[in-house]
């Protein structure tokens, strides 16, 4: 049978349902499954030339993903490498307005793979990466901050929210959504917040807001 990319994952995927382990990784698919690791590591690469695994566990089975091991944590050492940034700015020259108005869910899944190869290389020690994911995810939140009650309370602490961006980033472990799990970090530690209120808020099911009332009492 001849290796491509939809046969070395089938490959991998009937192989981890049939040998259950309770976690993988890159040499547990090496030890198995050698002939998909060849390919993988020959055909499937990132910008920055290492094996893109991101690419291969999104295509597995949303169990298996659960189990995926990428690497034993440990304390990367921090250092600054352009280029690495460069390489990526590079590839998605022209999509970096899908971090502003994304047209449909085909740029949402560029953004998704732009994010995703900047947090690998923030994870890996490099702070250029980092500080320009966080600028470009800044777009997002300030979005979100605007849109949904959900993370409201984080109007009045734009401090933090860097900081929040930057633990999201290194702590990232699944090929799932980054920003799904970032929105939920958000969201979760906004209830910690104090509450904010303002006359711009929507109530009665949005069809009203506070300074609607405040007009008509005074």
């Amino acid at each position: 049978m001849q290796m491509n990319f939809r046969t070395a994952i089938k490959i991998l995927n009937t192989s981890l349902r049939e040998k259950q382990p309770e976690e993988f990784s890159c040499s547990w698919i090496l030890r198995n499954e050698p002939s998909v690791y060849r390919y993988f590591q020959k055909n499937v690469r990132t910008e920055n030339n290492t094996v893109d695994w991101d690419r291969v566990t999104q295509h597995l089975h949303k169990f298996l993903q659960r189990r995926w091991v990428r690497y034993k944590r440990r304390q990367a050492k921090l250092y600054e490498n352009k280029d690495e940034v460069n390489r990526i700015m590079d590839k998605y020259e022209k999509k970096f307005y899908t971090f502003i108005t994304p047209a449909d869910q085909k740029d949402r899944h560029i953004r998704d793979r732009i994010i995703v190869s900047f947090v690998r290389i923030s994870q890996k020690g490099n702070v250029l990466a980092k500080k320009e994911l966080v600028i470009w995810v800044r777009y997002i939140v300030d979005d979100w901050i605007d849109k949904y009650p959900q993370v409201w309370r984080w109007r009045t602490c734009s401090e933090p929210i860097e900081e929040k961006i930057e633990g999201c980033i290194l702590r990232y472990r699944y090929t799932g959504s980054f920003l799904g799990y970032l929105f939920k970090t958000l969201e979760y530690s906004a209830k910690a917040l104090t509450p904010l209120c303002s006359l711009d808020d929507p109530i009665l099911g949005g069809a009203k807001t506070r300074i609607d009332y405040a007009i008509s009492e005074e």
